[in-house]
C-alpha cells in the first residue's frame, strides 16, 4: 500500500475543505451529503474518514478555514478608512451577492451554523471574533470599547445586508438593499468621536 507524504495528506485535506466550503454555501450544510462532498474533491468515502471524524468535523474545519481566509484578507489591507471603504464596497457588490459558493461564509451559512453542534459554533465564534478584531484594527479611534462596538456593528450590518439582498426576488430592491447597506456601513465606519464633556471649571 502506498504511503502518502504529510504534504500530500495536508493538500488533500485542504482540497476537501475548499470544495466542501463551496458546496455548503451553494446547497446548504444539511443538503450536502458526504457522497457529494467527497466526489467534489475527487476522493472516496474511505479517504474522507482518513481526514475527518465526521461531517460535523468537516463543517467545523470549513468554518474555521473560511473565516481565517477572510480575516487574512482584511488584516493584509493598509490600515485606514480607504481600506474599509474598499472592503465594504466589494462585500456589498452585486458580484459578491451573486457568487454564493465563493462568497462570505457568514452570509451563506449563519442560519445553519446556529443549529449545528457546539464544536461548529465554537469554530464560528473564534473566527467571527477574529474578523471583528481585524475590522476594529481599521476603525481604532483610541477608545477600545467604542471601537469594538463599531466593528461588531459593521460586521453585523454587512452580513445582514448581504443576506437580505440575496433573499429578495426583486432585483431592484436587492440593489437598493446593497446600496443602503453600503451607506449605513460607511456612516458607521466614519462616525466622529463624541465631543468631550466640558468640565465644571470650563463652564464657569
Amino acid at each position: 500500500m502506498a504511503r502518502y507524504s504529510p504534504e500530500h495528506k495536508e493538500a488533500t485535506r485542504r482540497r476537501m475543505i475548499e470544495t466542501a466550503g463551496r458546496r455548503f454555501k451553494s446547497d446548504g450544510i444539511d443538503r450536502s451529503g458526504i457522497a457529494a462532498l467527497v466526489a467534489d474533491a475527487g476522493l472516496t468515502n474511505g479517504a474522507f474518514y482518513g481526514h475527518f471524524a465526521s461531517k460535523d468535523d468537516l463543517v467545523a474545519s470549513v468554518v474555521a478555514q473560511q473565516l481565517a481566509d477572510q480575516v487574512a484578507v482584511v488584516s493584509s489591507l493598509p490600515v485606514g478608512l480607504a481600506s474599509v471603504e474598499a472592503f465594504v464596497r466589494e462585500y456589498l457588490s452585486p458580484a459578491h451577492r451573486d457568487d454564493l459558493p465563493g462568497g462570505c461564509p457568514s452570509a451563506a451559512l449563519l442560519d445553519e451554523i446556529g443549529r449545528c453542534d457546539v464544536a461548529v459554533r465554537e469554530a464560528y465564534t473564534r473566527g467571527a471574533s477574529a474578523m471583528i478584531e481585524a475590522i476594529a484594527h481599521h476603525l481604532d479611534d483610541g477608545d477600545p470599547q467604542r471601537t469594538s462596538e463599531r466593528a461588531i456593528g459593521l460586521f453585523s450590518l454587512l452580513v445582514g445586508s448581504l443576506q437580505a439582498a440575496r433573499a429578495v426576488t426583486d432585483p431592484e430592491l436587492s440593489d437598493r438593499i446593497l446600496a443602503a447597506g453600503y451607506s449605513s456601513a460607511m456612516a458607521l465606519a466614519t462616525t466622529p468621536h463624541p465631543p468631550a464633556r466640558a468640565s465644571r471649571q470650563d463652564t464657569e
